[in-house]
């Protein structure tokens, strides 16, 4: 699928890089009018490239000002999709061969190497902060931001999956990627969703250290520059 036009799609990239936001907030990092950006969000939303919520589908409720409350925009499927290079395919055929001739164990190798390749791009092990790891990701084409859980555990939220068609059919792709974050952050990762599944954010609780300081806000991706690994 192809987005209607450039201006429709600026606008689901803005959603690609920092997750789901108002129309307000998508006009603020556009430099774009209020009223220009709800046309483009309308056109979206009848081309199933993007869904309205009453509020964000993770994390916490928005303070609410004055009148009614503006709606939440999020890409579907399709919307990532529409967003996403056509590479997919030559991937799915190529570990379908793999697994084919040499069985499933050898796609969990690739899905490890892979997963070692990007962890080579995070801090190193035990060195980096969540919100390093967050803003490696981020640079990586993941659009990763970490919030708050209190003050034991913080959630990384990844509102973009570079791989998403092969990780729907490939689950081990997930798993490893998620072992690699747990070397990387030398702290038990454990993944709650993810945009494979269908699930709105690929969302992963991290807990913190003894005597660390939780973080006080919202860590958002402040790059918009998406860098694809390799799959």
């Amino acid at each position: 699928m192809k987005f209607p036009g450039e201006a429709s799609e600026r606008v689901a990239r803005a959603l690609l890089s920092h997750g789901p936001q108002t129309a307000a907030e998508l006009a603020d990092a556009l430099s774009l009018t209020t009223t220009a950006v709800r046309r483009q969000l309308g056109i979206l939303v009848d081309g199933g490239f993007v869904v309205a919520h009453e509020r964000a589908p993770y994390g916490p409720s928005p303070k609410r000002g004055r009148g009614r409350p503006g709606s939440v925009f999020s890409l579907t499927d399709e919307g990532r999709s529409a967003c996403d290079s056509a590479y997919d395919d030559l991937a799915l055929s190529a570990l379908r061969h793999l697994a084919e001739r040499y069985g499933d164990d050898a796609v969990t190798d690739f899905a490890r190497e892979r997963a070692q390749a990007l962890a080579a791009l995070l801090p190193a092990p035990g060195t980096g902060t969540p919100e390093d790891v967050a803003a490696a990701l981020t640079a990586a084409g993941y659009a990763a931001e970490i919030q708050p859980l209190g003050d034991v555990a913080v959630q990384l939220c990844q509102h973009n999956c570079p791989i998403i068609d092969v990780a729907r059919e490939f689950p081990s792709l997930c798993e490893e990627e998620t072992a690699a974050l747990s070397q990387v952050l030398d702290l038990h990762v454990t993944r709650l969703a993810t945009l494979a599944h269908g699930d709105e954010v690929c969302t992963s609780v991290i807990p913190l250290p003894p005597n660390s300081k939780p973080p006080n806000s919202t860590s958002r991706p402040s790059s918009t520059t998406r860098r694809k690994v390799s799959a």
